[in-house]
Formats: structure tokens, C-alpha cells, sequence
């Protein structure tokens, strides 16, 4: 399923929101420099970010769609997972994963960062959680079952709670403690809003881990029904966003 999102890196890129400033901005502003080693940084979103705020950025991707994609805007990427990947004695200030960390093994993952992080480097695990309101969420899961009742997404409810996401970045926290290399980890929660059409919706909805492996017409099927829903509303609504993340600094003690 990793590799699944660059079936359509344009639409992606086009898609997916950004994440907000106040987290970019925080992370440079509480690092020690401006080198970032972005990890799964799929075709740049975060990673043009960190570029626009005085950062030079190095990102590491699995895909080479994706990564063929963030090359095009002129960021510099190496395809290999982060597991992989020879950092070549390079070290960095900052350590991001946005949208990408729950694909890398969390103890292998935390204890490379840790090596990679020049003293008192911050790491920075994010992602959004991206919950629509329930008169979208309802009509969606419902046709997933319908047309894709194997898929492994139908056993899940239509809306999960935030609890469910924050209990993830807590994990995180937890095998960042485990290495013994970072000081004590923080719980960042960022709350913004924006607002989508119909066509914006069906757009961002075939880059979601539930719908990028389907069939043409199992996806055709879905948005069909996803979009009688948001005509129901209007055609439009507002998507009430969190962005979450899992920050902790190098320690000094760490070698």
C-alpha cells in the first residue's frame, strides 16, 4: 500500500493539503539549523514547505514516481526507504516525516533518526487526520463495503476518533523514549479548517489509503456516491481539520 500513491503523483500533489505554518514555523524556529532530512516526503508537500521557510531539504522516498515528482519542483530526493538508506555520514538539524512515519518501523525508524541528528536535532513526526463530517464519512464507508467487501478498510468505522490518532503519535513518543536519545518528547495538535467543493472532495478522496489500490469502476462507484452526498449539503462543506504530531530533541547525552 506504500508504494500505491504514486500511481497518480500529479493528482496527489494537487489533492492533498499542506500542513499548516504554525507547525513549519515551529519546528524551524525550535531546531538548531535549517538541514532537513524529510522521510517518505512522497512529492514534496512538506518538504517545499521547510524549503520556503530557508530550509535546505533532502528527502528520502520509497517511490521513484513520487520521488520523480518532488524532483520536478527542484527538491533533492534519494529513492530507498528510510531503513535502507545510506546517509553517506551526512547529519541533519531537523528529522520530518509528514503523513509518513507509520510506514517506517518505529524502533529501527527513532533510533536512525537519532544517529542522523546533529546535537540537540529535533525530529518531527506529523500528519493530518483527515475525518470529513458524517454525512460524508456514512455514505463513503457504505459503498466501500458495497463494491469492495474485502478490502481491509470495510471493518472500520466511518468516522474513528481522535483519541485513535493521538493514542498513534503516543506510540511514537514511546519508542523515541525506548532508544535512550532523546530528551522527553512532545505532543504538538494543531486546529484549522478549509473548505471543498464537490470536484475538490472527489479529487483528494482517490489518494486515501482505502481507494488507491481499488479497481476503476469500484473507485467510480464510491465518488458517484460520495458526491450525492456532498450535493446533499450543498455541494460543498467544511472540513474541520487536526494536524498531529510527535516532536523530541536529540539528546545531549546522545552519541
Amino acid at each position: 500500500m506504500a508504494e500505491s500513491f504514486g500511481t497518480d503523483a500529479p493528482g496527489y500533489d494537487r489533492a492533498r493539503p499542506a500542513y499548516p505554518d504554525a507547525l513549519i514555523t515551529r519546528v524551524v524556529e525550535e531546531s538548531p539549523g535549517p538541514g532537513v532530512l524529510d522521510v517518505g516526503c512522497g512529492t514534496g508537500i512538506a518538504a517545499r514547505q521547510f524549503r520556503a521557510a530557508g530550509c535546505t531539504v533532502l528527502g528520502v522516498e520509497p517511490d521513484p514516481r513520487m520521488a520523480d515528482f518532488a524532483r520536478a519542483s527542484g527538491l533533492r530526493v534519494d529513492v530507498s526507504t528510510f531503513e535502507e538508506w545510506d546517509p553517506a555520514g551526512r547529519t541533519f538539524d531537523i528529522v520530518t516525516a509528514a503523513q509518513s512515519w507509520h510506514w517506517v518501523d518505529p524502533a529501527a525508524g527513532a533510533a536512525k533518526a537519532a544517529r542522523l541528528l546533529r546535537p540537540h536535532g529535533r525530529l518531527a513526526a506529523f500528519g493530518h487526520v483527515i475525518e470529513p463530517p458524517a454525512e460524508v464519512a456514512e455514505p463513503m464507508t457504505a459503498a466501500l463495503r458495497r463494491v469492495a467487501p474485502d478490502s481491509p478498510f470495510t471493518g472500520q468505522p466511518a468516522r474513528r476518533p481522535l483519541e485513535m490518532y493521538r493514542a498513534g503519535y503516543a506510540k511514537i513518543a514511546d519508542h523515541l523514549r525506548e532508544t535512550g536519545r532523546f530528551d522527553e518528547p512532545s505532543q504538538w495538535q494543531f486546529d484549522w479548517e478549509r473548505d471543498y467543493t464537490r470536484d475538490e472532495w472527489l479529487a483528494l478522496l482517490p489518494t486515501t489509503g482505502a481507494l488507491t489500490r481499488l479497481r476503476r469502476d469500484q473507485l467510480a462507484e464510491i465518488l458517484a456516491e460520495v458526491g450525492r452526498a456532498v450535493d446533499a449539503l450543498g455541494g460543498a462543506f467544511t472540513m474541520h481539520y487536526t494536524t498531529l504530531a510527535t516532536t523530541a530533541v536529540r539528546s545531549s547525552a546522545a552519541r
